[in-house]
């Protein structure tokens, strides 16, 4: 039997989660029945729930959507049919069929999409469905919610008259009006209608000269609503009809009522089916909202949360768009206890509440903001002591409180009960407290009981450390700026950073060594060699991170690499098969050529023959025999080859095209001039001019001054 106690569901705001999911509900009593909505006592009654609103978030956006659920409540309409002689309205028996009907289009839906709603069609299955009350009041009403003609005789017979006088009323009336408005007797309205009849609208100064009731007049007098002598007496007999009418559907409606009266337990489970239905869907929309996921459900005793968000802190944070951090935590029985510790304002108390409010969620059928991968198990109780607990009515203190809370842990804890406690042993004095507190700890750990405790106390760092199944955690910090980083470290106790927090905000230092000195040397040294461990930690972390960026991307680097050069190989290998081929194709063709050249010489067949058939013996003895499906494979292989030297051809042939199309489109070399003796030139690549002395044989001697030299005469051009 799983027992919550109320002050667990207020310290972890369990009201508030409700609150939220409550604002998807489209029914009041769906609304109502979300914000009611304890964590479920049995256990065999978690499973299928956490299933059922599974199913509900698969369906959004499917092909297959589940139908609308919505109804009008029939309250008041139940607690009629317990009063004996009592009746029903029209609007009661429109709801009633609103709700058998909603019911039946769900029942059907899930009978025939049961593949794909498992769970919600064996939830639907425990409804006795009968069509008799649906299918009885649509005999009665039809489809605008109004009592048919037909619903009985005397009904039909009653309406078909009304219809008559109807008609005979608008005749005489058409009469009466057309005559006393050839009279000028009638204001310019000429009609009018008072109290569901209809009156002419005669001037004043004609009332004596027009036959009938008067019903009123004008708020300015001169006008006198009468109806006509004519019509009287069919309007008479037309209210006589609309009271038989009315006392006919009177009879009608108890009759129904009394058909209706032994089916009430039924429509009760109509309602709390659709209500249980629109919990669910609430439970799905919220659960999309906050990309709940349904974990692995752990048969054993053992708790894994990975990048697990506390839900209303996921929620506030979207609205104002910011982050959200989340934590991965875990409970076993190897680790059954963790006590967390370090600075305050890190997330330890956020991080001690998540595990809860998450806990108490997925024991109440809710889908929890985690990723798929991690486990959840059930606990019997859940007990909590979070916050300042001061009472000033009941007279106690904090640490009164907190006492009063120990104790009531002391007689409920077991092996099945998850404890969270927020500062463990405050409230009184530290080493009395801090001796108290590991008291009780050790009593816990004896238990079996697991739990998460937050705590600025080093005997209890030191405990958890010392107990085999029980380990120390802590918050990590930027080591420089102490700003929280909001990500738990399992395996190491925290500083509480008590005297460095103080001079980052700007107490002076004089004061802070003033209070160092106050305090045993042993436990500052304590304390500060857990500080540099977590700034060594954090140094170490950062470095680790960089490695394992640069280890990856080196990891990337040599993948790559790899399947770069299997490739080149391949493709070597396909080019080195491809040559081989067409070198012994060549090697053939000389052959035949030789054999060809020998015969156009001594024209004898017969040795040619020879000589072919040795040819064709011996390359064929060179050959080994393939199977159909791999000499398929090879051709294909050789096929691709083919095709990719192919491309790799026509690339160099398309460069060479446009090679010999630039060539083209460059401007014509400039016309060689002869050169002769005596003319002034200079080399074409040069700046110095001189003078050629003599050519011989295409060779130049240039006089330069201090100089002569023998060029080309192409390296020379004329100035």
């Amino acid at each position: 039997m799983i027992k919550i106690d109320k002050k667990t569901l207020e310290d972890l705001e369990f009201h508030a989660v409700l609150e939220q999911v409550s604002q998807y509900s489209i029914t009041a009593p769906g609304k109502q029945r979300v914000i009611e909505t304890q964590p479920f006592s049995d256990q065999s009654d978690i499973e299928p729930e956490l299933h059922r609103v599974k199913e509900f978030t698969a369906s959004f956006g499917s092909d297959s959507p589940i139908p609308n659920h919505g109804f009008e409540p029939i309250f008041k309409e139940l607690q009629l049919l317990d009063i004996e002689n009592s009746i029903l309205e029209t609007s009661g028996f429109r709801k009633i069929l609103t709700i058998t009907e909603t019911t039946r289009i769900l029942l059907k839906f899930f009978s025939k999409f049961n593949e794909f709603y498992v769970y919600l069609n064996s939830h639907a299955s425990l409804i006795d469905y009968v069509s008799n009350i649906s299918e009885e009041i649509q005999s009665i009403f039809d489809k605008y919610g109004e009592v048919k003609d037909d619903a009985s005789q005397e009904l039909a017979i009653i309406r078909r008259r009304l219809n008559v006088v109807k008609g005979q009323i608008n005749s005489s009336f058409s009469k009466a009006l057309s005559r006393y408005s050839g009279a000028d007797y009638l204001d310019e309205i000429k009609e009018s209608v008072v109290d569901n009849r209809r009156v002419l609208a005669v001037k004043a100064m004609h009332r004596r000269k027009v036959k009938g009731t008067v019903h009123g007049t004008s708020k300015t007098g001169s006008i006198v609503y009468i109806e006509p002598l004519e019509t009287y007496e069919f309007t008479t007999e037309l209210s006589n009809l609309y009271y038989e009418e009315r006392e006919e559907i009177k009879r009608i409606l108890k009759m129904l009522t009394e058909y209706v009266r032994p089916y009430k337990e039924l429509l009760v489970s109509y309602q709390n089916y659709l209500i249980d239905i629109d919990c669910m869907f609430s439970k799905a929309r919220y659960a999309n909202d906050i990309n709940g996921v349904l974990p692995i459900i752990s048969k054993e005793r053992s708790l894994s949360l990975l990048n697990a968000y506390h839900p209303l802190l996921l929620v506030a944070n979207k609205k104002r768009k910011e982050k959200t951090f989340p934590q991965s935590i875990s409970l076993k029985h190897e680790e059954r206890i963790i006590v967390i510790s370090g600075p305050n304002a890190g997330g330890k108390s956020i991080t001690l509440k998540t595990v809860g409010l998450l806990q108490l969620m997925f024991q109440s059928g809710m889908l929890i903001p985690v990723e798929p991968q991690s486990e959840m198990c059930y606990f019997d109780r859940v007990l909590t002591d979070i916050g300042d607990n001061q009472s000033i009515e009941n007279h106690l203190s904090t640490y009164s409180y907190r006492l009063k809370k120990m104790n009531h842990f002391l007689r409920k804890c077991n092996n099945k009960t998850l404890f969270l406690i927020d500062e463990f042993g405050t409230g009184s004095d530290p080493e009395l407290g801090g001796a108290l507190a590991e008291t009780f700890l050790e009593v816990f750990y004896e238990r079996e009981a697991f739990g998460i405790i937050t705590t600025h106390y080093a005997n209890l760092k030191l405990l958890a450390n010392e107990l085999p199944h029980a380990i120390n955690a802590n918050m990590l910090f930027d080591s420089k700026t102490l700003e929280p980083l909001y990500k738990l470290f399992l395996g190491e106790a925290g500083s509480s950073f008590t005297f460095e927090v103080a001079q980052k905000n700007g107490i002076p230092y004089s004061l802070i060594n003033k209070s160092k000195k106050k305090v045993e040397r042993g436990k500052i040294r304590f304390d500060k060699s857990i500080a540099n461990l977590q700034k060594e930690r954090s140094k170490l972390r950062k470095t680790s991170e960089s490695l394992e960026t640069s280890a990856e991307k080196a990891r990337k680097e040599e993948r790559d690499l790899k399947a770069i050069n299997a490739k080149v190989q391949e493709k070597l290998e396909n080019y080195q098969e491809l040559y081989d081929a067409n070198q012994k194709l060549i090697s053939i063709g000389k052959k035949f050529d030789s054999l060809a050249e020998r015969f156009h010489n001594n024209k004898k067949k017969k040795i040619l023959f020879d000589e072919l058939f040795k040819m064709v013996l011996v390359e064929n003895t060179k050959r080994k025999k393939i199977a159909p499906r791999k000499k398929k494979e090879v051709k294909a292989k050789e096929r691709i080859t083919l095709e990719e030297v192919e491309k790799k051809v026509e690339v160099i042939r398309e460069r060479k095209k446009q090679e010999k199309a630039e060539a083209k489109k460059a401007p014509p070399p400039k016309p060689k001039i002869t050169l002769k003796e005596g003319d002034r030139v200079r080399m074409i690549d040069g700046k110095a001019i001189g003078t050629i002395d003599k050519i011989e044989k295409k060779k130049a001697t240039v006089n330069y001054g201090i100089f002569t030299t023998n060029v080309s005469v192409e390296e020379l051009e004329k100035v």
